[in-house]
């Protein structure tokens, strides 16, 4: 071999070491740039630790309106006006409809005056009744009779006079008449007191006509007195008659105005402006009231817990659509009996809805707390990422964030527990859930 060749060998082999050298140089700066772009996610971080929590008994079920009205008209008419709507809130006693009423009113316009013109005659009638009260005592007074009292016509007292006259004038008739047979007066003055005692006969007569027309005058003012006074009365109980007739129409007139029976809200609208509506036609509904300040949820409670529960014990409930807030209620009626069949205790709970966030109908989960807490895994609940139905939490091991599902419990304040999923002194990420995944590198603050 010359010597070129032999230097052309080892000028191939130079070339060949410097780009097996090359080659090897370029795979170290990738590792690096790959190391360099390795992320790690900034967090805060807590740890879940074990707390008392309040013990409950846990049930599910539908939320329903406490009060809950089909409101109907009383009576048939043609809709003139309509003040409500689906959705709308009225208070008890808001005008929902009003009906055409000008019949009624005119009815009740008539009888009304009816009324009036009844009461005239009554005042006109109590007056008369005064008159002849009047005139009655007025002829008592002339003959000093008192109410009540029995006159007689012996005891009037021109007959009484008179009376006492005749008397006196007969024994001096009869004295006179012996004197006139013993012819110790003459015939002249014997016919004289003759003539006396026949005069008084005659005035006594006179006397008695007269006070049994002073009796008759007095029967007659009496009779007149008791009619007056009987149609005063009649003609009183004719106006209360009427005034019943007045009260019917003014119902008339008031059944063509419907009000709203209770407070809340309108779920169902069913009358329109010129419908015609009868209460004996089908399905007279015009509106559906719903109450919802205050909603009730049915709960039934298992055999074995119904020693927990009692009437005045608190309720906490939770629903999906604010899975980060409770509702406070309180049990206020509890069955008599347990469900044969299921072997349950069912309870009633009312729940107070002032914001009206709740709506009936709405699926909730209620929880009865027990006197006697328990001890829970709690975490912060900004450590839990929600994603529909699944709850994940990112526990933190050696600098790493490992994804964990978890089962989770009561909601206390900011704190929520785990029924699984972690442990105590489990340390768990806080913020930036968002970045992190399974695996990925974390630097806590």
């Amino acid at each position: 071999m010359t010597r070129l060749g032999v230097f052309g060998i080892i000028l191939g082999c130079v070339v060949f070491l410097a780009a097996i050298s090359a080659g090897c140089g370029g795979s170290s700066a990738a590792n690096t740039n790959a190391a360099a772009e390795t992320v790690t996610v900034d967090i805060s971080t807590a740890q879940a630790a074990v707390m008392p929590i309040p013990a409950y008994i846990e049930a599910t079920g539908n939320l329903a309106s406490d009060a809950q009205t089909d409101v109907a008209p009383a009576i048939a008419g043609k809709v003139v006006e309509v003040n409500f709507d689906i959705g709308s809130y009225v208070n008890q006693g808001d005008v929902l409809i009003r009906l055409d009423a000008r019949d009624a009113a005119i009815r009740l316009e008539q009888a009304r005056a009816q009324v009036e013109q009844q009461r005239r005659t009554a005042d006109q009638a109590s007056a008369n009744a005064e008159q002849a009260l009047a005139t009655l005592r007025q002829t008592q007074a002339r003959l000093g009779v008192g109410d009540g009292e029995v006159f007689q016509i012996k005891d009037f007292s021109q007959v009484k006079s008179i009376s006492a006259q005749l008397d006196l004038a007969e024994k001096e008739l009869k004295r006179s008449a012996k004197l006139l047979e013993s012819g110790d007066i003459a015939r002249s003055i014997y016919d004289q007191r003759k003539s006396q005692r026949d005069s008084l006969l005659g005035q006594l007569d006179e006397a008695r006509s007269n006070a049994a027309v002073a009796i008759k005058a007095i029967d007659t003012a009496r009779a007149a007195y008791e009619a007056a006074k009987a149609a005063a009365a009649s003609a009183k109980a004719g106006i209360a008659t009427i005034q019943a007739t007045v009260a019917s129409a003014e119902k008339a007139v008031g059944d063509n105005t419907v009000r709203a029976p209770i407070s809340g809200y309108i779920s169902d609208r069913t009358a329109d402006v010129g419908e015609y509506i009868s209460p004996s036609a089908p399905n007279t509904k015009i509106a559906t009231i719903v109450r919802t300040s205050t909603l009730r949820m049915k709960i039934d409670i298992p055999e074995q817990s119904i020693g927990k529960v009692a009437t005045g014990q608190g309720v906490s409930l939770q629903t999906s659509s604010y899975p980060d807030r409770n509702f406070a209620g309180r049990i206020v009626r509890i069955s008599p009996g347990l469900n044969v069949q299921a072997r349950t205790l069912t309870v009633e709970a009312e729940i107070q809805n002032v914001d009206g966030l709740l709506k009936p109908g709405q699926f909730a989960t209620v929880r009865i707390t027990q006197s006697k807490p328990e001890n829970a895994v709690m975490i912060p609940v900004a450590a839990v990422r929600t994603e529909g139905e699944t709850n994940r939490v990112f526990i933190i091991k050696d600098g790493m964030a490992r994804e964990q599902f978890v089962q989770l419990g009561l909601l206390e304040n900011d704190m929520i527990q785990v029924k699984q999923g972690v442990a105590e002194n489990d340390v768990v990420a806080t913020s930036n859930l968002s970045k992190l995944t399974d695996g990925v590198f974390v630097r806590a603050n």
